[in-house]
């Protein structure tokens, strides 16, 4: 989910910006700063990043620099004219003498520098920011793509190694059996003054290993593994579902290791977890 995108349109004198980052998120959390100019919009705003960005957490920004020719406040020479006129009257009425430097008296006055008009928003200008807020969208879907690349190439590496080390469990799991057997077999011949039935053993022995049996997780993991890939290929929006899947993985891998007796088995199990954790991280990471 972690992207970035960034526009700048232009409309008169006017350079219209658009920013907006993209971090982990669970769900689809939006936070907007935007110009006074535009903030009647901000309802639109937010519908087309809702319709796009699907999750994670927004950080959206726009705003506008203008030409500095176009953002001088304008003086008011009719109204410094007036005030002129009342000042010369009142000087000459009252004897009091007349200001030295009258253009600095005059700028001093209320409202003579006032900037009074009210910018209003036009449909054209609304058009061309709404442009710079797509191109802004674009850029930062394709960032995402480009990021999810990267991180199914991790996935399928990951994925590999938890294969090959479920695959180098069979070995140990034979040597597993035969030590469960010698073992009980051995400690059963030291008790000297106690006789027990060969068969009667034979089938404690097949109950015993059964329960430690572990083909069925094994078997579930491979599927899992297998689910996650072809999840992978299935498109946009599947972050959530290869999360559950991670889960699924997790509960198998455990199971492996509860019934893993053997300590080159359970080093084993250790090994997996800590690829599957690796993968949990980055499933965050993934619309």
């Amino acid at each position: 989910m972690t992207g970035y995108g960034k526009s700048v349109a232009t409309y008169k004198e006017k350079k219209i910006n658009v920013e907006i980052k993209s971090l982990n998120s669970k769900a689809l959390d939006i936070s907007t700063r935007v110009a006074p100019l535009y903030r009647e919009k901000d309802i639109e705003i937010r519908h087309m990043l809702s319709q796009t960005l699907v999750r994670g957490k927004i950080d959206f920004c726009i705003w506008i620099e203008k030409e500095s020719a176009a953002d001088v406040t304008p003086i008011n020479g009719e109204l410094i004219d007036r005030y002129y006129k009342q000042i010369k009257e009142i000087t000459q009425n009252s004897g009091i003498p007349e200001p030295q430097d009258w253009i600095t008296t005059l700028l001093r006055m209320p409202d003579v520098m006032t900037k009074t008009e009210v910018e209003v928003l036009d449909e054209e200008e609304w058009n061309v920011a709404k442009d710079a807020i797509t191109e802004a969208i674009t850029k930062l879907t394709e960032f995402r793509k480009q990021e999810g690349a990267a991180l199914q190439v991790k996935f399928c590496e990951k994925l590999d190694n938890i294969a090959a080390l479920l695959q180098s469990i069979e070995p140990y799991e034979k040597q597993r059996v035969e030590k469960i057997r010698t073992r009980l077999t051995e400690s059963l011949k030291n008790i000297h003054e106690i006789e027990y039935d060969k068969n009667r053993l034979e089938q404690e022995l097949i109950y015993y290993i059964e329960k430690l049996d572990i083909s069925e997780e094994k078997q579930r993991l491979t599927n899992h593994l297998q689910y996650f890939r072809d999840t992978m290929q299935e498109g946009n929006e599947v972050g959530k579902k290869l999360g559950f899947i991670a889960q699924e993985m997790g509960r198998e891998i455990n199971t492996t290791g509860s019934k893993s007796n053997l300590a080159e088995m359970q080093n084993i199990v250790v090994q997996m977890k800590d690829e599957l954790e690796q993968i949990k991280e980055q499933v965050l990471n993934a619309l």
